[in-house]
C-alpha cells in the first residue's frame, strides 16, 4: 500500500478533540486523573471555564468551525454545582449546540455533556477516550477544508434562526443526563 492510499490516512488520523472543563469538578478530575498517571487520548485539549454555565451555543460552534471533531463541555454532577444551576444552564445550551449542529450537516453526536465529578479521574480519563474514539468513528470535521466559509455562513443563519431551547424543556433534558449518569 502506498502512503497515499486512503485506508492509511484514516488509521492515521488522530481527531481534534476540545474539552470545556469547569474548574471545581472537571478539570479537577482531570488534575486528579494527571495525578493518578491514567492515561487518556493526548488529543485532547482542555479548556478550564469557571462554570460549565457560562458556556455557550456559540462558543460550542465556533470550536468546530476552527477544526475540533468533537468536543464536549463537562461540568458537575446534578445537584452539586458551585453556582447552583451552572450544570443545568449547560445541559440546555448543549441541547441548542446539538440541535444547531443538526441543521448544518454536521453530527450532533460530535456534542455532549458529561457531569464529572471532582474526586472522579477515572471518569475524566473515561470520557476523554470517549470522545476521542466517537470522533474518529464520524472521521475528520468537514468544516476544517474548503467548505468552511460555507459551513460557517450556515452556523451564522443557523444560530440566527434559532432561539436557545424554552425553559419548560429543561426538566426533560435533566432526567435524560440523570439516566445517562446512570449508565
Amino acid at each position: 500500500m502506498s502512503d497515499g492510499d486512503p485506508k492509511n490516512k484514516k488509521k492515521s488520523y488522530e481527531p481534534k478533540v476540545v474539552a470545556f472543563c469547569c474548574t471545581y469538578c472537571a478539570y479537577t478530575a482531570g488534575d486528579l486523573a494527571g495525578s493518578m498517571r491514567l492515561e487518556y487520548a493526548p488529543n485532547v485539549r482542555i479548556v478550564k471555564i469557571l462554570c460549565s454555565g457560562k458556556i455557550d451555543a456559540v462558543l460550542l460552534l465556533r470550536a468546530f468551525e476552527d477544526g475540533a471533531d468533537a468536543v464536549y463541555v463537562a461540568g458537575c454532577a446534578l445537584g452539586d454545582c458551585h453556582f447552583l444551576e451552572g450544570n443545568l444552564r449547560a445541559i440546555r445550551t448543549v441541547a441548542h449546540a446539538k440541535h444547531l449542529l443538526s441543521e448544518i450537516g454536521l453530527e450532533p453526536e460530535r456534542l455532549e455533556f458529561f457531569h464529572i465529578p471532582a474526586s472522579a479521574g477515572p471518569l475524566f480519563a473515561q470520557r476523554a477516550n470517549e470522545m476521542t474514539e466517537r470522533a474518529k468513528q464520524f472521521g475528520p470535521n468537514p468544516m476544517r477544508n474548503a467548505a468552511q466559509q460555507h459551513l460557517g455562513k450556515k452556523l451564522d443563519r443557523a444560530v440566527d434562526e434559532h432561539p436557545p431551547l424554552p425553559e419548560a424543556k429543561l426538566g426533560r433534558l435533566i432526567r435524560q443526563a440523570e439516566r445517562v449518569g446512570e449508565a
